[in-house]
């Protein structure tokens, strides 16, 4: 049994008693045997995650007679594409599904997640929820799912590299970027810090650590600012990592977070931003043993920039047939046994505070994450726009059109906010 699941087994319930049926689910049925689907998110390095999961649903098929359960992992990156087209056709949708935190108020608004505020009440875990991690499952004050980690970005950098160049770790993003270039320029082979066009947040960090934001306004209203000064400038920060003496334009451009992690992994470059749940893969690359992990630093010594409030949750659809099973396994797939099993799998950051606490005695890889999440962290806006502005890649069509030259910084900003408000406008 891993480290920390061992620790916390005995203590751990497994999963909540059976939850009661209630009436605001859009199926009608809630049987009790039969076939569960479950879509979880494909990672880079997919294997340790599989045999926990694995795990888990072969308890559940043994506490259940005449239940299988179907498990299949889907790309992150189409993940909005099929999920919308599962909340419009019940018939091929699953049962659960993993989902990122920024998608839980889209979801919502599309009626595709079911409401299970009765069962995540009576669920003695959730006691030692993370109070970001419980909201990240709220809407209007009704919770619409399980946390399933937390996940927050740091800066990977190659030790023998840095060894080997003499280089000092970089305290300022000024540095950062400097840093960056004297790599690629000692080692052309080498990207100097992976960045990638399609990776939003991994490029937010630059932006808020020069005092801009997504948006602004509260409660469902809310008004685009990534045009801002501010915001400008921590857009030319970033987008000066692509180039031929950093990361070229015409292959970094298309590259989204999995993309330039797998490059750091395989040695292809000296940095990379990656998050506590990147390490698993990192481990597994050319790099083992050659790495660290330090706060990304902000614009001054001593600062860390803002980093995502990231994370998935796990839900049940509105649609199932199997309320209840549903449920059951939603709360064995999130639960303190499984969240620190999968943290010895893949470092994924537990949800459960005491859980969290357990993992970061335990393991020093955690701790750089840990004090990324101290020093404050950002969060998309509360809005049901948000999704849909994620999914139609606004702001890497943003990041795109400047690195490649065919937009100026105001102008692929500019419009880029044109469209965050339209969606806005649009969800009301």
């Amino acid at each position: 049994m891993p480290r920390l699941a061992a620790v916390l087994a005995a203590a751990a319930v497994l999963a909540a008693c059976a939850p009661q049926t209630s009436d605001n689910s859009a199926s009608d049925k809630d049987e009790q045997a039969g076939t569960l689907r479950v879509w979880l998110f494909q990672e880079v390095g997919n294997k340790p995650k599989e045999k926990v999961v694995d795990s888990v649903v072969a308890a559940f098929e043994k506490a259940h007679d005449d239940t299988e359960v179907s498990v299949e992992y889907i790309p992150v990156e189409t993940r909005a594409q099929r999920i919308k087209a599962a909340f419009n056709d019940p018939g091929s949708a699953p049962d659960v599904i993993e989902y990122g935190n920024t998608d839980t108020a889209g979801y919502v608004k599309d009626g595709g997640l079911l409401d299970i505020t009765e069962e995540f009440g009576a669920w003695d875990e959730t006691e030692d929820t993370d109070p970001t991690a419980r909201q990240s499952v709220t809407v209007d004050g009704k919770v619409y799912g399980a946390p399933y980690f937390v996940g927050v970005r740091a800066l990977y950098y190659r030790t023998d590299v840095f060894d080997d160049l003499g280089l000092d770790v970089p305290r300022t993003q000024a540095e950062l970027i400097a840093t960056a270039k004297e790599i690629r320029a000692a080692e052309p082979d080498l990207y100097g810090l992976a960045v990638g066009g399609a990776y939003t947040y991994g490029a937010m960090p630059f932006v808020w650590a020069h005092g801009g934001e997504l948006a602004t306004g509260k409660g469902g209203s809310y008004a685009s600012a990534i045009d801002s000064p501010a915001a400008q400038k921590g857009i030319k920060a970033y987008t000066s990592l692509f180039g031929d003496d950093n990361c070229p334009a015409e292959t970094c451009a298309g590259m989204g977070g999995n993309d330039t992690v797998t490059a750091f992994a395989a040695g292809k470059a000296g940095m990379a931003i990656g998050g506590d749940f990147s390490h698993a893969a990192v481990e597994a690359g050319e790099v083992k043993g050659k790495y660290a992990v330090v706060p990304l630093p902000g614009l001054k010594e001593g600062e860390t920039a803002p980093a995502f409030a990231g994370g998935n949750n796990l839900g049940v659809l509105k649609s199932t047939s199997h309320r209840t099973l549903a449920v059951d396994l939603m709360q064995r797939l999130a639960s303190k046994r499984t969240q620190a099993a999968m943290f010895d799998a893949m470092g994924f950051l537990p949800t459960y505070s005491d859980v969290r606490r357990q993992a970061a005695a335990k393991e020093p890889f955690v701790k750089p994450f840990v004090e990324t999440l101290a020093a404050g962290t950002k969060f998309v806006p509360a809005s049901p726009a948000w999704s849909g502005i994620d999914s139609s890649l606004v702001l890497p069509t943003m990041f795109q059109e400047i690195v490649s030259g065919r937009k100026p910084v105001a102008e692929a900003a500019a419009d880029a906010a044109a469209k965050m408000n339209d969606a806005f406008g649009t969800a009301g």
